[in-house]
């Protein structure tokens, strides 16, 4: 699956901008952009997947353009896709990304192998 490169490069540019150090690993068919080493968010396909609380991500569901992330089958808890359409305005990009960013710190670290 291929993911909408102008929409990483918007998420990169951001993150530059903010001066958050960042990596980037290709995952679940998409480019995922680690912060401290944990998932932040995710370009798949032309939505951006993000992660947040899990009580957050459960009322987000509520916005427009917002979808549980369950590209398994079963929606997975604390994250959130958000559509191409809901994205199209550079603020309400950063405010995703923001709302990402300031739970990044109290997210969970994937176990080392």
């Amino acid at each position: 699956m291929a993911y909408d490169t102008t929409l990483a490069d918007r998420v990169t540019d951001f993150f530059t901008e903010k001066r958050s150090r960042f990596d980037t690993k290709r995952m679940f068919g998409g480019l995922c952009f680690m912060v401290n080493d944990k998932m932040c968010v995710g370009v798949m396909a032309d939505r951006l997947m993000v992660r947040l609380d899990p009580e957050v991500a459960q009322a987000a569901q509520g916005e427009p353009g917002v979808l549980p992330m369950d590209f398994t089958g079963r929606p997975m808890p604390g994250f959130v896709f958000v559509t191409a359409v809901a994205l199209d305005e550079d603020a309400a990009l950063a405010l995703w990304l923001r709302r990402a960013l300031d739970f990044n710190p109290k997210a969970k670290a994937s176990k080392k192998k």
